[in-house]
């Protein structure tokens, strides 16, 4: 048997590309890089607990978010598509850790403060 040396290239810099751009991100990395979000800006905890209980209660997800969300998000609370490293931080890993849904039977996250207020 020969030992016929194969030339690897080694691949410098290619593991952990963008760990930097995802704050707190604690290495775990999922496998996408953009999330197609909608959601619900309040300014208080209680308007925003409101219009999670609504949409617990069966309402869609763009009717509730036409009428309680306070951003200028329009279509339904819709943010188009966000690429990681985009939105601020709880929101983010909030996003990202959801199961994809509709707006007609969408899984929502547990209220996130941020600086803009609850989501």
């Amino acid at each position: 048997g020969d030992n016929k040396k194969t030339s690897e290239k080694k691949g410098k810099g290619v593991e952990g590309v963008g760990e930097s751009a995802v704050k707190g991100s604690k290495g775990t990395l999922k496998a996408a890089t953009a999330v197609n979000v909608r959601h619900i800006l309040c300014e208080k905890h209680s308007k925003a607990t409101e219009a999670l209980q609504k949409i617990q209660e069966g309402q869609t997800f763009n009717k509730v978010a036409q009428e309680y969300s306070e951003d200028k998000a329009k279509a339904g609370g819709s943010l188009g598509w966000m690429v990681r490293g985009s939105m601020v931080g709880p929101f983010q890993e909030a996003a990202f850790a959801l199961t994809p849904s509709t707006v007609d039977k969408p899984i929502v996250s547990p209220l996130v403060k941020t600086n803009f207020g609850y989501h």
